[in-house]
């Protein structure tokens, strides 16, 4: 794969004002696990090979277990993920991919039975800024590992 444009480089005001947004909704009450899964499993959904490595790296270095990130392809099956994580895993996916109605209400009532309003808004919003960054990845073929040393994901000791 060759990177078509180095999008965090070309318009800086753009990838701080996302940087920005990203950091904002990490600072919700939502667990940095349950980000770290909406991220990986968001990525896993739209291809982003750039993504998916890089939230695999960062959940490593914050001590997830590697069988957890093996599994999260396949979380309904899993027994590896608790109830508030499996909502957030599946409000993940009807966000990733909409239904042609929307987001049905047995799982809005699921992710609203684990998470408080605010929880829930922060929550959707690392869907959307984790969807916004997939989308500039695929789109300008972001090479996997690239940003490993500058990012500090060395330290994952996954290279």
């Amino acid at each position: 794969m060759t990177q078509r444009i180095d999008h965090l480089k070309q318009v800086p005001a753009l990838t701080q004002k996302l940087m920005d947004l990203t950091f904002a909704a990490k600072k919700g009450t939502v667990e940095e696990a349950i980000l770290g899964l909406v991220e990986m499993r968001a990525s896993q959904l739209n291809g982003c090979a750039f993504c998916l490595d890089m939230h695999i790296k960062q959940a490593k270095i914050h001590g997830e277990r590697e069988l957890r990130i093996h599994h999260i392809a396949i979380w309904r099956e899993s027994t590896l993920f608790n109830v508030r994580e499996r909502a957030a895993l599946e409000w993940t996916e009807a966000l990733t991919k909409l239904a042609p109605h929307g987001v049905p209400d047995e799982i809005y009532n699921a992710v609203r039975a684990e998470f408080s309003e605010e929880e829930t808004v922060y929550l959707t919003y690392m869907v959307m800024v984790i969807n916004a960054w997939n989308r500039a990845s695929i789109a300008f073929q972001s090479v996997p590992g690239s940003q490993d040393k500058a990012f500090g994901l060395d330290k994952a000791n996954l290279s």
